[in-house]
């Protein structure tokens, strides 16, 4: 699918902005860390579509938050997405040799820098929360912290890759698949739209609409990656396709068929947008980001 012409600036924009701020924090040392260093260079830069940056970013607009600190957020969820793709990669989980179109971590460097590469990025996204010039507000950096550990531990992220692994040996059904997807990658993107309104200082009962895009948009998102992986190619994905049939897990296209986790797919993004019905063209990049996730090739 070619990408609109509404999102193809924001997306060129943020993979811009990332790959100047990932270079500008990982300068390599001249000590025994320089092949760590380099192991999260190669994580981080270039590649990749960014969508998660992305939505942080479209989510702080929504509150008109200082661009440059809604970046530092975006940067901060991009390391702890790149430090599980790091780890979801190695022999241990998926053993997967490409990523982004590129060796993953593991083969280029080694297992040991991998992981250390994972650890750190993971370190890092918190570091830069907790730093005052991500928000004046002590209180807010704390939430911002808060609320990313609870996606990204056994409640989110990671509690979704072990029930992932658990998929191999045990037959799912579709409430559980559900489950599993809404952690392992519904928890993050939940994260991206929460962090928006942390930035903006908008009390909870302002977050609801926010919170039903998140939830919607992460399993259409997942749905298209479940279709990616049996339509798509590893040239256009960066990444191997037609894993999870060879490994037998229950996917939403093994469990629904693909006509039917399409036609889902559709209409979970044709309620992640009508959640933002109460806000204008403040919106629109939410929007654009929705019907993408469901029209890509990559």
């Amino acid at each position: 699918m070619q990408v609109s012409n509404s999102l193809k600036p924001a997306l060129d924009a943020i993979g811009t902005a990332m790959d100047q701020r990932f270079d500008r924090l990982l300068p390599v040392p001249r000590d025994g860390r320089d092949r760590l260093y380099q192991g999260m260079r190669h994580a981080v830069i270039g590649g990749g579509k960014r969508m998660r940056p992305l939505l942080v970013v479209a989510a702080c607009d929504l509150f008109h938050v200082d661009r440059e600190r809604a970046l530092r957020v975006a940067v901060a969820i991009e390391c702890v997405h790149c430090y599980s793709l790091i780890h979801d990669d190695l022999p241990c989980m998926d053993d997967d040799d490409l990523r982004r179109g590129k060796p993953t971590v593991h083969k280029a460097y080694d297992e040991a820098t991998a992981v250390l590469a994972g650890d750190s990025l993971h370190a890092l996204a918190f570091e830069i929360l907790a730093d005052p010039a991500t928000h004046g507000d002590p209180a807010a950096r704390a939430e911002l912290v808060l609320e990313l550990a609870k996606a990204s531990g056994p409640n989110g992220m990671a509690g979704g890759q072990m029930m992932d692994i658990a998929a191999t040996d045990e037959a799912f059904d579709l409430g559980e698949t559900t489950r599993l997807q809404q952690l392992k990658t519904g928890a993050l993107i939940g994260f991206c739209l929460e962090a928006g309104a942390i930035m903006g200082r908008i009390p909870e009962q302002g977050r609801t609409p926010l919170r039903g895009y998140a939830r919607d948009l992460g399993l259409a998102f997942q749905i298209a990656d479940d279709l990616l992986d049996v339509e798509g190619s590893s040239a256009k994905t960066g990444k191997a396709v037609g894993k999870d049939a060879a490994a037998g897990k229950a996917t939403f296209v093994s469990l629904l068929g693909i006509e039917r986790a399409r036609t889902q797919a559709a209409m979970l993004i044709d309620q992640a947008i009508d959640h933002l019905h109460s806000f204008g063209a403040e919106a629109d990049l939410l929007r654009a980001i929705a019907r993408f996730a469901i029209a890509r090739d990559f």
